[in-house]
């Protein structure tokens, strides 16, 4: 049996055993709201379409755009840091970091960030 064979094994053997133990231990508590076929808290006599605010898509297209910019920037940093001098690549990066944990802070203060 060559390696591939036996790690694939392996894997089968682990995820089986886990998936029973899980079955075995776990302690399920099924009530009315969990059994019914709406468990997300909707009714289902009610209309479908339940308005949105606009702070929910200003909110979550500002917080993307801030994690995508912040990836975006420090994912040169691992490759950065090992060049001969790394101080001005480290110097920047802790700019940026601030830059955004200010405009975090600033946002909170202001009550951008409460849900009315």
């Amino acid at each position: 049996m060559n390696t591939t064979t036996s790690l694939i094994i392996l894997a089968l053997i682990i995820s089986i055993t886990l998936i029973m133990l899980n079955n075995q231990l776990t302690m399920t508590k099924p009530n009315n709201d969990k059994l019914s076929p709406y468990e997300c808290g909707f009714d289902p006599l009610k209309t479908m379409r339940l308005p949105f605010s606009i702070r929910f898509f200003l909110s979550s297209n500002s917080i993307s755009a801030i994690w995508l910019s912040k990836i975006a920037l420090l994912l040169p940093l691992p490759w950065a840091i090992q060049l001969m001098a790394p101080t001005y690549t480290l110097t920047w990066t802790i700019t940026i970091l601030l830059l955004l944990t200010f405009g975090f802070i600033y946002e909170w203060i202001q009550g951008g960030l409460e849900w009315a």
